[in-house]
């Protein structure tokens, strides 16, 4: 391992509809300006078709593992006090960086297992501080109704690889508007510190705004003028903008790729509903509004700037690519899912390797997306209406029809015989490879 080896920053904002962003036509029209990440998706890709999963697990759990969350069994999250996450059968990103010679860091939001054996610092993360469920929990404590319950009191969590996690603090809506803040601290001191010893490293960074409930750091109360969520809006920018100057402070920046991103579509909560912008639908439905989300890369020297792209790139697809950056062999003894996009990311192609992708909510086969057309098995436009299972498949073009309301099926049948064959592909690899049950105990070794 050199010094040459390049560090890795990804940042995950946590349910950021693709239309919040100035850069993606939001910002000021959300309340908020958002210059450092408009700035940061000039100076590198811009995508406009990146694809995550429906929610927050099984997006954490594809970039973790490379593989569709049907496969591991967290698509969903299990209740707390039995097995959450990703079984350690699985090999994940940071495990394998850290064989390779990197450091990894975890600091903010996991959702991918909450006890011994399955927290980051367990998974190859050597430094872990955040929460390891989900951010609603601030609102226990606070709640009106909340009373001496068998829940328990939800926390904020810190250790170190070797050694039992312990709680640092409540977590309650006061630390809620703080946590953010402190992991991008804990984050630039991890890089300084390994800048001074020259070690690779592999900051991950999964914030936890816009997730509700979405309040601000006390610097940022009321800076917009336009409420709570405009002003989270403008912290989550302020936040990245430490990350981004860090890195230049440091001496960094030609040697470390920075990605920034989104784990799902916008919220749907009132009152802090977000927008997907151009596209229709809000996360946990299959609509363009849940898949497509706001992400960026930028590797001076490495990668172009001003580049904007409408080419299919799925999450899944970063586990592949990050191990072939930094030389890690991909896992072979299991299907892998994502596929290799450094040519393209660093333009020596001009397509992707990608056309396209299955679907799932839990364990249904919801849509699959192939070039820009897109067909529905089940329908269900918003969360609240519940999921209609179509006698007949919807097909919609992207292109033409970016809010998927006209059905034309009728007029371009023909792209059925793709997509069925994608649908009956992946089957007979699950046939082959049956899926891990969720809330599968450890030790865990798929069946003969």
């Amino acid at each position: 391992m050199t010094s040459k080896t390049p560090n890795i920053v990804l940042i995950l904002a946590d349910n950021l509809g693709w239309g919040e962003l100035g850069c993606y036509g939001g910002g000021e029209l959300r309340g908020a300006k958002t210059p450092r990440i408009d700035c940061l998706a000039s100076e590198g890709i811009k995508f406009n078709n990146f694809n995550v999963e429906s929610d927050c697990v099984p997006t954490r759990s594809a970039l973790m593992t490379g593989r569709h969350p049907i496969r591991t069994g967290a698509f969903q999250s299990v209740p707390a006090h039995l097995p959450q996450g990703l079984t350690r059968y699985e090999r994940l990103l940071p495990e394998l960086l850290s064989e390779a010679g990197y450091s990894c860091c975890h600091f903010g939001k996991w959702h991918l297992g909450d006890k011994s054996g399955r927290l980051p610092h367990d998974r190859g993360f050597e430094k872990y501080y955040g929460i390891p469920r989900t951010m609603n929990e601030a609102m226990f404590t606070t709640s009106p109704y909340w009373e001496d319950a068998p829940v328990d009191t939800p926390y904020i969590w810190e250790a170190d690889a070797g050694k039992e996690a312990h709680k640092v603090k409540v977590l309650d809506e006061d630390t809620r508007r703080t946590i953010d803040r402190e992991c991008v601290h804990k984050s630039i001191e991890f890089m300084r510190e390994k800048r001074d010893a020259d070690v690779p490293f592999f900051c991950y960074l999964p914030i936890t705004q816009m997730h509700f409930p979405s309040l601000a750091h006390p610097d940022h109360i009321g800076k917009t003028g336009h409420g709570e969520f405009s002003d989270s809006l403008a912290e989550m920018d302020h936040n990245v903008g430490l990350i981004v100057d860090a890195i230049d402070d440091l001496g960094i920046r030609d040697n470390t790729l920075l990605i920034f991103g989104s784990d799902n579509g916008p919220e749907f909560r009132e009152p802090w509903r977000g927008t997907a912008g151009y596209w229709r639908g809000t996360y946990h439905t299959a609509m363009e509004g849940s898949l497509r989300v706001p992400f960026m890369m930028r590797w001076p020297g490495h990668i172009k700037k001003g580049v904007v792209t409408d080419e299919i790139i799925h999450i899944v697809d970063l586990y592949t690519s990050l191990l072939n950056l930094t030389g890690c062999p991909v896992p072979d003894d299991r299907p892998i899912d994502g596929v290799c996009q450094l040519d393209f990311f660093f333009g020596k192609q001009e397509k992707s390797n990608r056309e396209g992708f299955l679907f799932y909510i839990k364990d249904e086969m919801r849509a699959i997306k192939w070039k820009h057309w897109k067909m529905h098995f089940i329908w269900e436009p918003e969360v609240y209406e519940g999921p209609h299972h179509l006698e007949a498949p919807y097909l919609f073009n992207l292109i033409w029809d970016p809010k998927e309301q006209t059905n034309v099926m009728m007029k371009a049948n023909w792209v059925r015989n793709v997509v069925m064959k994608m649908r009956h592909e992946f089957r007979q690899s699950l046939e082959q490879h049956p899926p891990i049950p969720p809330g599968a105990a450890d030790p865990y070794m798929p069946p003969d």
